[in-house]
């Protein structure tokens, strides 16, 4: 069964909306984690904590997308 093209596009936006929002938010955070590593070593998993956060932002995205691809709601 072939998807609604219309629903294959708005599952392609959401997709690529969730990576763009995440690349985005992860520029800042890479740049600032870095700078206070640099300066304190032991911050490093706190770091990293605040990092992997916007990583929800693609999964968010994907999930949308496999949903409006499938048809479920």
């Amino acid at each position: 069964m072939a998807a609604d093209p219309t629903l294959a596009l708005a599952a392609g936006i959401a997709i690529a909306g969730g990576l763009i929002g995440t690349g985005m938010a992860q520029q800042g955070i890479g740049a600032a984690g870095m700078g206070i590593i640099s300066e304190k070593p032991e911050k490093f998993g706190q770091v990293l904590f605040f990092f992997v956060i916007p990583e929800t932002l693609w999964i968010i995205g994907f999930i949308l997308g496999i949903v409006l691809l499938l048809n479920i709601l």
